[in-house]
């Protein structure tokens, strides 16, 4: 069992190297947790990763805050869950303020444009290894297809797709069990797939005391800012305008960052006017580029909008009120969520029929991890824009043959990208 300080080193880690959105993340954590360090087993990242595409909200975060709240309580939990943003909210700050003071990157910039390749290599590693463990029949394999053509064609809501593959699990464990099997335990004896995998010790049993003394936590640790923030500047200002927009938006973000981002642009840009379109497009090119979860890019939109309508305030404090608070109501409520939800979750991993329904949504989840991947590969290789780049394509392949054929790890692949982008800056 891995120590409290072991577990914050690796999520400090995590925290730094987390590209390429949420399917990136979700990439990396399986590689690490589950084949290098065996500290989770295959059939507990799934179930926990099942429950966290099910909450609003980042899922890649989530999913860091359930496994670390698993291997070691709520100190655990805390720790992974913040530990995942905060490198990318300290970088994201950091080049607010230079975009808004004007300053040029172009050595971050080129940095960024490298690590490209590595993302979509790390992501298509993990498709193949979830879905190879998880697609173990026909009609699950039929669900993973159904599930990226309706998302990735047609647009279909991600709950829709989630309650959809949840109806043909129930229904077919019943009439064609071999085809819709269940997941095993965490605890069962008779699960191979867990031999190998740490021991982990009993969950926090799900009391209705415990619900509350979470509730009573969190909601205020959630509220009492925006309130202090009205009773200081006013109940009209910026600061507490987009703290109580953007925790109406935690409570509506399902399907991750992106489901979301088309309500929060047409909301910030045309009806709060906090920035422009061009100044949106920026801040989703930058938290594209830095680790940690693609939402982040809320922060910017914070910033933006307290820089730009900073009342009483200079630019600077305005700009940091917004980005703080903007950060801290998106975040809290994800704690509050898992917090309350995961011991729930984790006595229904030993029912058969539940099992099945979370083994169909599983093989959705390929789907949807298979959509978000080919989206960013799409972008990263300029498919859409007249031009292809074959910089990024052969360097991703190459990326992907040294991970999955010769077993080198992800920063190094991160760290040899990062170079390579510099050096395409200076051929340029």
């Amino acid at each position: 069992m891995p120590t409290l300080r072991e577990a914050i080193a690796y999520w400090f880690k995590l925290g730094l190297i987390s590209f390429g959105g949420p399917a990136g993340q979700i990439a990396i954590m399986h590689r690490d947790l589950v084949e290098k360090k065996k500290w989770i087993s295959e059939s507990h990242f799934l179930h926990a990763l099942n429950f966290c595409m099910l909450l609003p909200g980042p899922e890649a975060q989530q999913l860091a805050t359930y496994l670390g709240w698993r291997l070691h309580g709520w100190k655990g939990g805390l720790a992974a869950g913040v530990l995942f943003v905060l490198p990318s909210a300290l970088i994201l700050f950091a080049l607010s303020w230079l975009y808004m003071a004007g300053g040029d990157l172009p050595f971050l910039k080129a940095i960024f444009y490298g690590l490209l390749p590595a993302v979509i290599a790390v992501i298509l590693s993990a498709v193949m290894r979830i879905g190879g463990k998880t697609l173990r029949s026909g009609s699950l394999w039929g669900i993973a297809a159904l599930s990226f053509i309706g998302i990735y064609f047609f647009n279909i809501s991600f709950i829709i797709i989630v309650f959809g593959a949840a109806i043909f699990g129930l229904i077919g464990h019943r009439f064609f069990p071999k085809q819709f099997p269940a997941s095993k335990g965490h605890d069962s004896a008779h699960d191979e797939s867990e031999e190998g995998f740490l021991k982990l010790p009993p969950s926090q049993k799900a009391t209705w005391a415990r619900s509350l003394i979470i509730a009573l936590v969190c909601v205020p640790l959630w509220s009492l800012p925006i309130l202090a923030l009205g009773v200081w500047l006013g109940w009209q200002s910026t600061p507490v305008a987009q703290g109580m927009f953007f925790s109406k938006a935690a409570l509506v973000t399902f399907g991750g960052a992106y489901a979301v981002l088309p309500y929060v642009a047409q909301q910030a840009v045309e009806n709060y006017q906090w920035l422009s379109h061009p100044q949106m497009m920026s801040g989703l090119a930058l938290a594209e580029t830095t680790p940690g979860p693609l939402i982040i890019v809320l922060q910017f939109v914070g910033f933006v909008g307290g820089w730009q309508n900073p009342g009483d305030l200079s630019p600077l404090v305005a700009a940091s009120l917004g980005a703080i608070i903007t950060t801290w109501v998106t975040f809290v409520p994800c704690f509050l969520f898992v917090f309350l939800g995961a011991p729930y979750v984790e006595g229904l991993r030993d029912l058969p029929r539940i099992g099945a329904v979370l083994t169909a949504i599983t093989a959705a989840v390929v789907g949807v991890i298979l959509n978000l991947g080919v989206k960013f590969s799409e972008a990263a290789l300029g498919v859409h824009e007249n031009h292809f780049d074959y910089f990024v394509a052969a360097t991703a392949i190459v990326a992907f043959l040294a991970m999955w054929r010769f077993k080198i790890s992800f920063p190094a692949i991160l760290g040899a990208c990062a170079v390579l982008g510099l050096a395409s800056m200076w051929i340029e």
